[in-house]
């Protein structure tokens, strides 16, 4: 089996990658592979530093999400000094990452992936993006950027700033919130819950168009895992861990983040800096596919029984009812995003409410209490873990950033195959359309290539198109 084709590089994701697609000796596709071809090596030069700075600095690996690693690198950084973190400062960093939530969705269904949704997956690539899209729909772009600003604006509420803010620290967070910030708050919520209710109506209005898609796009068995309560409402940032299975059957519930070791392993890979995380349990030998689970907004949705509030809740009704209690389709985290914005802005309303975030105090205070601690959350991108171990003067002595995107990876490498196989059969159906379509296979995941493999630049994607015997049948490459 030998690579037949390869997009290089990947467009409209976070992250530099290629993509191989390997025939068979009878010249179908036989696998498909993402290859993550850049390094950062976070986990290495963090190395030495002070606990204390962990929040800050890892935040410093994406500057999408910078706010679910302060978060988890705090969460982290909270076990090692073993604090309890005062009531008002768990809203605040309830808050922050509700805000992360709503702009990283927004950016990735309106900038990303919007385009080929409202444009057409067959529309003329030089207006498939952003800047074709704002030129045809001009108000539905607007409302993008109306929101994603809302998001920002929630977390520099809490953060201080919207990108690598430092509000977010070991121990709480470190000021009181205020009412003039919820004001400013309060003073977005009518627009931007009609804008998001707006927004799901426009998706589901396109579904059908796109059956084929659904149908074609990772429609397979795997498992969830995600933060979830006790009771299956949606949760996002505390609490523990749930795992289920296609048939919607919960496999392992309400276990401890810091376990994680115990259920997950991590399998390297020799064609990428990505690696590949899975479920122990199901896997016998070195081969670590039967351990694919997804994570993400998919993944809490299929999870969580409920959001807990009142609009995501029908309309996660409405999606139930059209492909089931379990959406299996990867097709369908463009839908579970978009609740999971709605969902925010309804938790973000409601936090509003609630006196106690006006409170004091907000942070703890401590040393070193323990030599190892593990902080986990629901980034946009899904489950997120921290894992720091000090010395007795708590400098850091070894860090494992376990990445969503990582998580996926298994997933994301099946569902390229699936898209290859079913418009790819050759050289002549190298299509732009067939590419885009391949490419929008790993857009549906959101991946943030900085984040899961610790670059700089603009994401670009390859795909070569190599024979068995290995000669090199086409290569395409955008820019």
């Amino acid at each position: 089996m030998h690579d037949i084709h390869v997009i290089d590089p990947v467009t409209r994701i976070e992250g530099h990658a290629k993509i191989t697609l390997h025939l068979d000796d009878g010249g179908s596709i036989a696998d498909a592979r993402f290859h993550v071809t850049e390094f950062r090596g976070f986990e290495e030069f963090c190395r030495g530093r002070p606990l204390d700075e962990m929040p800050a600095l890892t935040a410093r690996t994406c500057g999408i999400c910078p706010v679910s690693h302060l978060l988890a690198g705090a969460k982290a950084t909270d076990a090692l000094c073993a604090v309890r973190i005062p009531p008002p400062a768990v809203l605040q960093r309830r808050l922050a990452n509700l805000g992360q939530i709503v702009q990283s969705h927004v950016l990735s269904f309106f900038h990303l992936s919007a385009p080929d949704l409202l444009l057409g997956m067959e529309s003329d690539p030089a207006v498939r993006n952003v800047f074709g899209l704002m030129a045809a729909e001009p108000e539905i772009v607007r409302r993008g950027i109306r929101l994603r600003q809302f998001g920002q604006e929630v977390i520099a509420s809490v953060a201080f700033d919207k990108i690598h803010g430092g509000g977010i620290v070991t121990g709480g967070v470190a000021e009181p919130f205020t009412t003039a910030k919820r004001d400013a708050v309060v003073g977005w919520l009518d627009e931007v819950h009609a804008s998001a209710l707006a927004t799901w109506d426009l998706l589901w209005s396109v579904t059908d168009q796109f059956a084929d898609e659904i149908a074609i796009f990772g429609d397979f068995d795997s498992l969830y895992l995600s933060h979830c309560l006790p009771d299956g409402t949606w949760e996002h940032i505390d609490g523990n861990l749930r795992i289920t299975g296609a048939d919607g059957q919960i496999v392992v519930d309400q276990f401890d983040p810091a376990d994680y070791l115990e259920l997950l392993g991590e399998s390297g890979k020799t064609d990428s800096y990505l690696k590949a995380p899975y479920y122990k349990p199901y896997v016998d030998g070195d081969d670590p596919r039967p351990g694919m689970y997804r994570v993400g907004p998919l993944a809490r949705i299929n999870n969580a029984e409920r959001f807990g509030t009142p609009e995501a809740d029908a309309r996660l009704a409405l999606l139930r009812e059209r492909f089931g209690r379990t959406a299996t389709s990867a097709f369908l985290y463009h839908h579970a995003r978009v609740l999971e914005v709605i969902a925010s802005i309804e938790r973000i309303a409601a936090l509003m409410d609630d006196p106690e975030l006006l409170t004091w105090p907000v942070r703890a205070d401590a040393g070193v209490n323990a030599l190892r601690g593990v902080g986990a959350s629901e980034a946009p991108r899904g489950t997120l873990f921290h894992d720091y171990s000090v010395d007795r003067q708590g400098l850091i002595t070894g860090v494992n950033l376990v990445i969503a995107t990582g998580q996926n990876d298994l997933a994301i490498n099946r569902t390229i195959t699936d898209i290859a196989r079913a418009y790819v059969h050759g050289p002549d159906d190298l299509t732009d359309g067939a590419l885009n379509r391949i490419e929008a296979g790993v857009r549906a995941y959101d991946p943030c290539l900085s984040c899961s493999t610790h670059a700089v630049g603009q994401m670009p994607m390859v795909v070569e198109l190599v024979a068995p015997d290995g000669e090199v049948i086409a290569h395409r490459r955008r820019d």
